[in-house]
């Protein structure tokens, strides 16, 4: 590398250095070590590796960083400011504060720059698996020899803990497999986590471990540009695998004191400190002071980088005259294209009754697939079960990613934060499966999906006691609250094949993420939800039986327990009493309602209020208050045929009208 590049790029790591530290120090919180110790890093990664264009963050061919280590997030935050995004000084000053574009760890949508919402450790390693899976995919549909579209590299940056997280495991051994060549995950190796000594709890050979999962593997001292060009120059050049870049670092590099401990990893360094830093490294005394040269440098490349996304422009307009037809699919996938009669669509798929819900799904994905380019989905090794593969469509494979279906293997934790990486493509709609006793092992994905937010969809088959001989192991009972309880998830769990088929299109409008819960016994239709979207499934709750008087009974139910509560309506009427039914699918959609919908089917004097659902009761009492009586499961199943259970728990209409006629004293 060429010397006065060399002494410019060390000049941008000190001004990376000072930045973290006094935003840390004058938040009194936050992280400065990974910044202080990867700053050379980073002034390589932003002012001589990374093809992006700062003005436009959403060029489609930019190269992505990921920082999965997100506890470093002033790293990143210095990295763009001084590299040219919308992320003034004054941002980098607020850095931790309320409403602030410099959160604690990097949340997607609030920064500019920032590809991905991270701080749990591990998941920024998946979701970057997810977008390089992605962009393989667009490769794949788009790219022709004269027309090399998607050529970007995802770049993750994880630390000592990411690598030691399972999901990073999953998640590198399935991106090994599938031969992801356009991956690069850097490995902040510093020899120290939160705790201290990283020997005092691993000692594994991480390069071995990466060689074993079909990686190439490189080690690189984090202080040496030279060694650091003829990597990434090479990877760059030629990348036939997913690739591992060892960075030796010292953590908080430059500090007199704290360097190299763990007493840098999560506290600011104290305004001692930091003084002694800045006279140690020759650093303005002035706080959050940038040399005009390291300004000047990235103002230089802005008008380069500009140029890279106006000649990619220029090449898909040749691109788009010449294959119109795949031109017009980019665009339905960009723009997340819906056909505006989808509703009508998926209305006229025949399927017959009684059906399982989860196979009326797998008969909506056929047709999903057909009309969506934009639909990819996966499972974790259990597609034959939960029923998630288009049949139609080839599956994807080691170098061969011209396929829509994904298998995942048993990695549930990397799949969901994959799917969260196909979704930041910005021009896929993942979904993914697996049965909903094993949500559990995805949740923090989901978390991080909901708080995003990203569009996702989760498909959860075997959703209740009745799964049947499997027993309690699989079978869910707390999971349908556990999920509820995240914010902006909308939890589906639908009564019959017609409420599939608007939990498909409930899924597709919402800009979130959606779990759709389904069954894996048969389910009768039912003529009361044959009713349009914006009656049913798009109310989230809405009455399937309407009373013939005040009620005596309201009955609410969602799932393989509705048309269960319609028998007991049915033989409650018979002994004069007036019932009234609702189903409830979805009780995010439901409260988004209007006060004046909310009160006319929840609301009122409904005499006696009944939960019927084949789970915890947790969340019920909201609507069935108090006195309401929750017919629900107190503990965890048995493994028994479904019939049995029903009897064994009272999910029989004998049981449930005995229950509320002859209540218990």
């Amino acid at each position: 590398m060429d010397e006065d590049v060399k002494k410019q790029l060390g000049k941008v790591a000190n001004a990376i250095r000072q930045l973290s530290i006094e935003a840390v120090q004058k938040a009194n919180s936050g992280h400065p070590g990974m910044p202080m110790g990867c700053a050379e890093l980073g002034a390589f990664l932003y002012g001589a590796f990374l093809l992006q264009n700062p003005k436009n963050p959403k060029w489609p061919n930019r190269d992505r960083l990921v920082l999965s280590a997100g506890h470093g997030s002033m790293w990143l935050y210095s990295c763009l400011h001084l590299s040219g995004f919308d992320l003034p000084l004054e941002q980098i000053k607020q850095f931790r504060q309320l409403h602030s574009k410099t959160p604690g760890h990097p949340e997607y949508g609030m920064t500019p720059g920032v590809e991905a919402t991270t701080g749990p450790l591990g998941q920024g390693v998946g979701n970057a698996a997810g977008m390089a899976l992605g962009l393989k995919i667009l490769a794949a549909k788009f790219n022709r020899e004269e027309f090399p579209l998607f050529t970007n590299k995802v770049i993750c940056v994880a630390g000592d803990g990411c690598i030691m997280e399972g999901i990073s495991s999953e998640a590198s051994s399935l991106a090994g497999h599938l031969k992801l060549n356009n991956l690069i995950l850097v490995y902040d190796a510093n020899n120290i986590s939160l705790d201290g000594p990283l020997s005092e709890s691993c000692s594994e050979n991480t390069k071995e471990r990466y060689k074993a999962y079909g990686w190439d593997v490189y080690e690189v001292d984090g202080y040496d540009f030279d060694r650091m060009e003829a990597v990434f120059g090479e990877i760059r050049k030629k990348q036939e695998r997913p690739v591992l870049v060892v960075l030796r670092t010292v953590i908080g590099k430059g500090s007199p004191h704290k360097a190299g401990t763990h007493k840098v990893h999560g506290s600011p360094l104290g305004p001692e400190e930091v003084a002694a830093t800045k006279e140690a490294l020759g650093l303005p005394k002035e706080d959050f002071c940038v040399a005009q040269s390291v300004r000047t440098f990235f103002e230089n490349k802005l008008e380069k980088e500009a140029e890279l996304e106006s000649d990619w422009n220029e090449m898909f307009r040749r691109f788009s005259k010449a294959y119109p037809e795949l031109a017009a699919d980019y665009e339905k996938m960009a723009s997340s294209f819906l056909p505006a009669d989808l509703e009508a669509t998926l209305n006229a798929i025949e399927i017959k009754s009684p059906m399982a819900t989860r196979s009326s799904s797998q008969v909506c994905l056929q047709t999903l697939g057909r009309v969506l380019p934009q639909l990819y989905g996966g499972s974790a090794d259990l597609s034959c079960s939960d029923l998630t593969m288009m049949k139609d469509l080839s599956v994807i494979g080691p170098g061969q990613f011209g396929g829509r279906n994904i298998k995942y293997g048993v990695r549930e934790f990397a799949m969901a934060a994959m799917a969260s990486g196909l979704s930041l493509t910005g021009m896929i709609q993942p979904f993914c499966g697996t049965f909903l006793t094993f949500s559990d092992y995805m949740r923090n994905a989901i978390r991080l999906a909901a708080l995003s937010p990203y569009h996702t969809i989760y498909q959860f088959t075997h959703d209740s006691i009745f799964l049947g001989e499997d027993g309690p192991t699989h079978q869910p009972i707390e999971h349908l609250a556990a999920l509820r309880a995240i914010p902006h998830l909308h939890v589906i769990r639908p009564a019959d094949s017609h409420e599939v088929r608007m939990a498909w299109l409930a899924a597709l409008r919402y800009k979130g993420p959606t779990a759709i819960v389904l069954s894996r016994q048969n389910l009768p239709d039912l003529a009361a939800t044959k009713i349009p979207f914006a009656e049913g499934m798009g109310r989230g709750a809405y009455i399937v039986r309407q009373e013939k008087r005040k009620p005596d009974f309201t009955l609410f139910a969602t799932g393989s327990e509705v048309s269960l509560a319609m028998e007991v309506a049915e033989r409650l009427e018979k002994v004069d009493k007036s019932v009234r039914v609702v189903s409830m699918p979805c009780w995010e959609i439901f409260e988004k309602q209007s006060d004046d919908y909310k009160r006319s089917v929840v609301e009122g004097d409904l005499g006696l209020r009944v939960a019927v659902e084949a789970a915890t009761d947790f969340g019920w009492h909201r609507y069935i208050g108090r006195e309401g009586v929750a017919i629900c499961m107190e503990g965890f199943g048995h493994s028994a045929p479904a019939p049995d259970l029903a009897q064994e728990f009272g999910f029989t209409v004998d049981a449930i009208v005995e229950r509320l006629i002859n209540p218990r004293r």
